[in-house]
């Protein structure tokens, strides 16, 4: 079977509950109106996605598959820092366009990659 070059491979992925849990222990953490973003220590030496789309915030599937989406590709396309992060949508995500969603994961991914590079 060939890779293609949109695969978002398992090894970029936070599969199970105690790779969230790790994540959850002690985050850095970045929030708006449309995410709120958790980063924890990379286990592996490179950055992993979790994705936490709750049905309670996006009632339809189809809002939380492009959602999720959405954020794959952005995390699969952008530089970030070597952690292991897990994103969490809000209700407000769900009317915003594909752009409004890039901006603000953009401001997520580059916050806590600077709190990771200058600690407070």
């Amino acid at each position: 079977m060939t890779r293609t070059p949109y695969a978002f491979p398992r090894s970029r992925r936070l599969l199970n509950q105690a790779d969230f849990q790790q994540v959850f222990q002690a985050p850095l953490k970045s929030s708006d109106a449309l995410f709120t973003v958790l980063a924890g220590p990379a286990a592996t030496g490179c950055a992993r996605l979790g994705l936490a789309i709750a049905r309670k915030q996006l009632r339809q599937a189809t809002d939380r598959n492009r959602i999720k989406r959405l954020v794959r590709e952005y995390f699969r396309q952008h530089v970030v820092a070597s952690l292991d992060y897990v994103v969490m949508a809000r209700r407000a995500v769900g009317t915003c366009t594909n752009d409004q969603i890039c901006t603000s994961l953009t401001r997520h991914f580059r916050r806590l990659s600077t709190r990771v590079s200058h600690p407070a």
